[in-house]
């Protein structure tokens, strides 16, 4: 059998990703696992025509660094007055690379991913983070999707 032991939820702090936190939430409370709450900062896009007026992207990154960690300790403190174990971090590069990375760097049992099920032209420009993580993942991932609009 199986033993979830700790279930590693990325957010964006999308609805899409409360979602998947919602079902890795039930699944942790029924097997004692832990929650490990991840978000990732990707690197800022530097213009390629240096013209621009100079812009701190240093600055920029550590803002969103520091506003992830806030968002995540508002979520762990919630899930702690819930009874869970929650662990968090942030993570800077590219979000499937370092969901995988910090899956295997800390033997998380499961992946739990929101997703937006874009396809076509949608997909091809903007990809797919969790259909990365699918593939790479070193664990089983549980993709959850939003209900489909009536």
């Amino acid at each position: 059998m199986f033993a979830i032991t700790s279930i590693l939820v990325p957010t964006d702090f999308s609805e899409n990703a409360q979602r998947a936190l919602d079902h890795a939430t039930e699944l942790a409370r029924v097997s004692g696992a832990t929650l490990h709450l991840i978000h990732i900062v990707e690197p800022v896009v530097y213009p390629a025509d240096w013209s621009y007026a100079q812009v701190g992207f240093a600055d920029i990154e550590q803002e969103l660094v520091d506003n992830a960690v806030k968002e995540l300790g508002v979520l762990s403190s919630k899930l702690t007055a819930e009874g869970c174990t929650v662990q968090t971090t942030v993570r800077r590069g590219r979000a499937s690379d370092e969901i995988c990375a910090y899956a295997i760097e800390h033997g998380i049992s499961m992946i739990a991913i929101g997703t937006h099920g874009r396809s076509g032209l949608e997909h091809f420009l903007f990809g797919s983070t969790t259909e990365r993580v699918l593939r790479k993942a070193p664990c089983p991932v549980l993709s959850v999707r939003l209900p489909a609009e009536k």
